[in-house]
């Protein structure tokens, strides 16, 4: 075993020689050094420069205009139809808990928003943070109640700087 770990060598071209630039004519990379006659690439510190650089040229993160205005933290509203609602059992209190567990709210910091799309026959008693005129009206009109919940933390965080 020993006999074999003596002879290992790594296979043909594994290993390669260091280029040593600038060491005379006769070592073919002279002069030079590879990098040719003049122009941007042959000075130093190399080829080297800024990212998007575009020759000198105006780059295009400049040409173009800029517009609108990106809101730096914005608040998702999750929008619940009066039709979805219809799942739940008559008499049951439907809040923020309830509408993620049926899977009709995801995502942290949400608003929510109940809109009157369809019909609703159960008394449910429903807790949001909004609620549309129709959305209001069909949840009372089948007994139950509305109760509106405040702003999320990122949105009273946001109102107030």
């Amino acid at each position: 075993m020993s006999d074999i770990l003596s002879r290992l060598s790594p296979p043909e071209g594994a290993r390669t020689r260091e280029k040593r630039l600038g060491r005379g004519i006769g070592s073919g990379l002279g002069k030079t050094a590879g990098r040719g006659q003049k122009g941007q690439k042959a000075r130093q510190p190399g080829n080297i420069h800024k990212l998007h650089f575009q020759g000198g040229q105006t780059p295009m993160q400049r040409r173009l205009p800029k517009r609108g205005f990106r809101v730096p933290f914005p608040v998702k509203t999750v929008l619940v139809n009066v039709s979805q609602l219809e799942r739940f059992d008559a008499g049951s209190a439907v809040d923020e808990q309830k509408l993620r567990e049926a899977r009709l709210v995801q995502g942290r910091d949400v608003r929510i928003k109940i809109l009157g799309e369809g019909e609703l026959t159960r008394k449910l008693t429903v807790t949001a943070h909004g609620f549309s005129k129709s959305a209001q009206e069909k949840i009372e009109k089948a007994g139950g109640t509305v109760v509106r919940l405040a702003a999320p933390a990122a949105e009273t965080e946001a109102s107030a700087d």
